[in-house]
């Protein structure tokens, strides 16, 4: 494998990290040009949407190049964004060799996620907190706690099945509003409102209906979109489960 070809595969191993960490289009767009540009290209020319990247460079020498990358799978990570981030400032500063550059994208994509300790408590802290806000009682907060546990333990392990994300969505609000009900007939909670309310905002997919809203104003139409379709499909998706629970023990909010 050619230099050229070793630094446009990391140069899009970068692009796979932001996308799938939530980054936003045109920050995976910039990022991408910004390094190719450093490492000698004299064009650069980078389309990217949700799913799939295709860059196309050109040497000094009249050559052209392209790569296409299908992204699968995407969730929040800032902490990978902020690395590549850093990673693009560096090169930009001082290009590294291509093989050092290689391994440090690698080394970022084999970043560890949060420990499963920190995201429960992500999860407790969250359901709990929201359950209160909007009214709840603090037993209220401790039966949110409890249905955001049984919430974690589906994702998880929807997660390692590969489940599909819409799939996966259906169930675990579904999941949500069943144990509600059944904290509330234990007397652990009160009011079911509140509670399911609390872990529902767990599921809601503000950043990347924010993110698709700015992609739009930003003028990439396609990318933002897509987006909101996405976060339209998540919110119907979550409003199927809970329906499916609450008509099916008849359940009036």
């Amino acid at each position: 494998m050619s230099q050229t070809d070793v630094i446009l595969d990391g140069i899009l191993d970068a692009g796979e990290i932001l996308l799938k960490a939530g980054a936003e289009i045109s920050r995976v767009e910039d990022t991408l040009r910004r390094m190719a540009v450093a490492y000698g290209f004299v064009r650069v020319d980078v389309f990217a949407i949700t799913s799939n990247i295709v860059v196309t460079v050109h040497a000094e020498d009249g050559s052209n190049i392209t790569q296409t990358r299908r992204i699968t799978g995407r969730s929040t990570n800032m902490r990978k964004i902020e690395q590549v981030n850093a990673l693009s400032r560096r090169v930009c500063a001082n290009p590294i060799p291509a093989e050092e550059f290689r391994e440090a994208v690698a080394d970022i994509s084999k970043m560890p996620a949060y420990s499963n300790r920190v995201i429960m408590a992500a999860y407790i802290m969250i359901a709990a907190s929201f359950a209160v806000f909007f009214g709840g009682t603090a037993l209220d907060g401790a039966a949110a706690a409890v249905c955001s546990l049984v919430q974690y333990v589906l994702s998880y392990y929807g997660g390692k099945i590969r489940l599909q994300p819409i799939i996966l969505i259906i169930v675990e609000s579904a999941a949500i509003c069943l144990f509600a009900l059944l904290t509330v007939w234990i007397g652990l909670g009160s009011n079911i409102n509140y509670i399911i309310i609390g872990n529902i905002m767990l599921l809601i997919p503000g950043v990347a209906l924010m993110t698709a809203v700015r992609e739009m104003i930003m003028g990439e139409t396609i990318s933002g979109v897509l987006g909101i379709c996405e976060a339209v499909v998540r919110a119907i998706a979550i409003a199927i489960g809970c329906a499916l629970v609450l008509l099916g023990f008849g359940v009036k909010l």
